[in-house]
């Protein structure tokens, strides 16, 4: 037993590694939130909450900080692509949110209350638009019982393969996390900025 749990943790610590090399933090000029590089050119997704009112920054896994410029925001679905002047960036591997399933493992990785690239596993408990614990009607959500913290907000959840298939958005209840499925970011991108836009470089679409 004890042999297998330590390949579990070396397996997790690989995906969650190669997580990381794609994640930014982003600052809004009153609090920080999560994304993650979509085109190694410099395009970041987020939750449309995270731009707030005021500049934004944002910081690599390398440290690097540049100013950032938003290209697109939807609020209704509380998704945003914006941008850096940088290249050759790390880009988040992309996974089929269509075909969750309760049960599934999922992780959660972003800032919570500013500890920088924090990892939260558990299992979704739920995807679809008919989902009583979350708001919005007609919406698309996935359900997990992730406790998404400030912080979270815009970050990656991935499956067990560290394949994005959501965004970090909000808590519904004491042990209900939600994120935005990958599948509406992907139709996002492709409407706000055209198709070659939606999916990642190197990824399948989801």
């Amino acid at each position: 037993m004890p042999n297998i749990i330590e390949r579990v943790n070396r397996d997790m610590d690989r995906v969650i590694e190669r997580v990381w090399e794609s994640l930014v933090q982003i600052r809004n000029g009153f609090g920080a939130g999560a994304g993650t590089v979509w085109h190694p050119a410099g395009l970041i997704i987020t939750n449309a909450h995270v731009l707030g009112a005021h500049g934004l920054t944002v910081t690599l896994r390398d440290g690097r900080t540049f100013p950032a410029r938003v290209l697109a925001a939807d609020r209704a679905r509380d998704v945003a692509a914006i941008a850096v002047e940088a290249s050759g960036l790390p880009t988040i591997t992309l996974g089929d949110s269509r075909r969750l399933e309760p049960g599934q493992w999922v992780t959660a990785v972003g800032h919570p209350w500013g500890v920088t690239g924090a990892a939260t596993a558990g299992i979704i408990t739920g995807a679809g638009v008919a989902l009583p614990e979350a708001p919005g009607l007609g919406r698309e959500w996935i359900a997990t019982d992730l406790h998404l913290r400030p912080g979270h907000s815009g970050g990656p959840l991935v499956d067990s393969e560290g394949r994005l298939v959501g965004i970090n958005t909000i808590m519904a209840g004491p042990n209900v996390g939600l994120a935005i499925p990958a599948h509406v970011i992907v139709a996002f991108l492709q409407q706000a900025l055209g198709s070659r836009a939606g999916v990642a470089p190197g990824s399948r679409a989801a």
